[in-house]
């Protein structure tokens, strides 16, 4: 299995300047996913191209100074706050497939996710098949359930609950997942027939724990980060 270890890293964020290469615990954000990268890709097994996809120079002078080079510079149309993950997924294929090589599966480790280890991805990958799986992503069980927690404003200006159902404690409602942004193992036949993954129809889930399901997304998330890790070692393989 030809696998595309694929790491998005644009250099604008709003919410967080300069995220990517903002130093978490010490280090760059960016260095707890490049260091999962270089261990799949030198597990026996697991062995795959790892490309950072980045349109930011201090990114790509930060994935060096880890050793791994940047295979190309990501287009400016392609790293703008209006521009889908999907669009670079299919720009990265598209620059190997001019250099004749090809992959099977796209694993898609996003850099706001520090606390996934290489062992999450190699479990969700022991999940893929690619006959029947357009793609296998990690999820944690919520608490914010729709058929207890959530609700949604009626015509009437009233909250309802977003899903229906004659429960009254949350224990009794059925289980619901949320993608958590660590682990996307994405099928490349499927990624090339449909317009995006939101289209894709046979997605499979891969459980995480709500510790190592941290997505950095807002300053909160950064300092409960930072808690984290300063009261435990950093995720082992």
């Amino acid at each position: 299995m030809q696998i595309l270890y694929l790491i998005p890293a644009r250099g604008g964020s709003k919410g967080i300047p300069h995220k990517n290469i903002k130093p978490l615990a010490g280090k760059p954000l960016i260095y707890y996913t490049l260091e999962v990268a270089k261990q799949l890709a030198a597990t026996p097994g697991y062995e795959g191209i790892i490309c950072l996809s980045t349109d930011d120079d201090a990114i790509i002078a930060a994935s060096a100074q880890y050793g791994i080079p940047v295979a190309f510079k990501r287009p400016a149309a392609l790293a703008t706050d209006a521009a889908d993950t999907y669009g670079v997924i299919r720009h990265a294929l598209a620059h190997y497939a001019a250099q004749q090589h090809f992959f099977d599966v796209v694993v898609l480790l996003q850099p706001t996710s520090p606390f996934r280890a290489a062992r999450h991805v190699q479990e969700a990958l022991a999940l893929y098949n690619p006959q029947s799986m357009d793609m296998v992503v990690s999820v944690f069980e919520t608490k914010s359930n729709p058929y207890y927690l959530l609700a949604e404003e009626n015509a009437q200006g009233y909250l309802v609950k977003s899903k229906q159902g004659n429960f009254t404690r949350r224990q009794d409602c059925p289980k619901v997942y949320e993608y958590n942004g660590a682990v996307y193992v994405m099928n490349v036949q499927s990624i090339m027939q449909h317009a995006n993954n939101a289209a894709f129809a046979r997605v499979v889930k891969y459980v995480m724990p709500a510790e190592a399901s941290l997505d950095i997304d807002t300053p909160l998330d950064w300092e409960f980060a930072e808690f984290l890790l300063a009261r435990s070692k950093p995720p082992q393989a």
